[in-house]
């Protein structure tokens, strides 16, 4: 067994959603005053004394993945390669009585918001200045920006109100010394997150303050572009678009995840949306920002969806052709409203459907991607792979949506530097350009 005094060699592992990964990178940040050091990529595990593992406890596929990877670890304590494995987030907050009974080789178990007693166990101390501080573990042009932790929404299928607790939005003058901390730091794009970014400001003023949030952060000097994540459909603030159509630094990108379009299912869900007002809700969007780039996710399998609400979830992909979609199959959660209905929707119909949507499209993307062949755009260069430069337009965030690719041949181009390029050729998810 590792025997160490101070500083300890720790590896950090972050699992889950881009608001779990900014939970680390604030832990990140006290760590390192403590001056510990610090292993984000902990693949050798013979390499570091304690691991820390951030764990995610949305859905079975995500707990699963931070079960296998706690076993990991564990396993590689009692071979002696490392001396503690700690574990913290989602995970951990929802299930931590039956995980230390499950797996006692962790030497401890911390929920949400525990970051003073995660820094006592491995002999730290919690810096009190340093509140509102992070290392950013992106690439160093972009990083994400959380604005509220916590949810009020009571939608049937979703446990994060209950891991995470209600929704409390941040002062917008911390928010606004964050962003402009990062644009010193070299960041060029901030991408907005909360469980609910428009219901902003509700628990702080009584009305939504998603729009002049937005309007103060646009006026930053050297912020190029702003990004809107996981914007709720009910009652979306309209003030919201007229602020985006002004500015032009952000994005006209809206992730707006509407999860069904049948409305016996989106009442069953909670979600206090109707098929009328979906579409009513993408028109408005669309007629006051024609160019905007509409992202939505849906979930397939609900309890009890039928082949004909399927098919009406189907016919409206096809009739609003969104620019960007995913689709997540229906996971059974314990203690969530839905959990009281009977999950009797095979996996192998779930998986079906899933790829009955993401087949649908594919064709649509590719449909959207063509009619760019010709035109000019702004685009951001996160990496090189092989032969080519690997971008992305204002229509699309990093990691989950398309990408733009650039030839490498006669052409040296600088991460995160933009660049002005002409599309050549489209695939599905991805098009192809040279510069102008």
């Amino acid at each position: 067994m590792k025997s160490f005094s101070r500083p300890h060699k720790i590896g950090i592992v972050s699992l889950g959603c881009a608001k779990n990964l900014v939970d680390t990178e604030v832990l990140l940040k006290q760590l390192d005053a403590n001056h510990f050091e610090l292993v984000l990529d902990p693949s050798d595990l013979g390499s570091i004394d304690i691991a820390i593992i951030n764990t995610c406890g949305f859905i079975n596929d995500a707990k699963q993945e931070s079960i296998d990877t706690i076993l990991q670890f564990t396993k590689a304590k009692q071979s002696g390669l490392l001396s503690k494995v700690f574990v913290m987030g989602c995970l951990s907050q929802r299930y931590s009585t039956q995980l230390r009974k499950e797996i006692p080789e962790v030497d401890a178990f911390f929920g949400i918001g525990d970051l003073k007693n995660i820094l006592s166990a491995i002999g730290g101390n919690f810096k009190k200045e340093l509140l509102g501080e992070r290392i950013t573990t992106t690439p160093s042009h972009y990083a994400y920006l959380k604005i509220a932790e916590g949810c009020d929404r009571k939608c049937s299928f979703c446990a994060i109100p209950m891991i995470r607790g209600n929704h409390i939005s941040r002062p917008m003058d911390d928010i606004l010394h964050e962003a402009k901390q990062l644009v010193n730091n070299g960041v060029k794009e901030i991408i907005l997150i909360s469980q609910d970014t428009t219901y902003y400001g509700l628990d702080l003023k009584k009305k939504r303050l998603i729009a002049p949030l937005l309007k103060n952060l646009s006026q930053i000097p050297g912020l190029e572009w702003i990004r809107l994540q996981y914007t709720y459909p009910d009652g979306f603030p309209s003030d919201l678009l007229d602020v985006m159509k002004n500015a032009s630094n952000i994005c006209n990108y809206i992730d707006i995840p509407l999860q069904h379009a049948s409305n016996r299912i989106l009442k069953s869900m909670h979600r206090n949306m109707t098929l009328i007002k979906s579409r009513d809700l993408i028109h408005s969007i669309r007629a006051k920002i024609p160019q905007a780039s509409l992202r939505t996710t849906f979930i397939v399998g609900y309890p009890g969806e039928t082949d004909k609400e399927f098919a009406e979830l189907e016919q409206f992909v096809r009739d609003i052709r969104f620019e960007r979609m995913g689709v997540f199959t229906y996971s059974h959660e314990e203690n969530t409203n839905a959990y009281t209905l009977k999950d009797n929707i095979p996996e192998k119909v779930k998986q079906e459907r899933a790829l009955t949507l993401m087949n649908l499209q594919e064709n649509i993307s590719l449909q959207i991607n063509k009619k760019k062949i010709g035109s000019t755009q702004k685009v951001v260069i996160d990496t090189l792979e092989q032969n080519y430069y690997i971008g992305r337009s204002e229509m699309d965030s990093p990691e989950i949506d398309n990408e733009v690719l650039i030839n490498k041949s006669n052409n040296t181009l600088q991460i995160g530097a933009f660049y002005s390029v002409k599309i050549i050729e489209a695939g599905n998810f991805e098009l192809y350009a040279e510069l102008i």
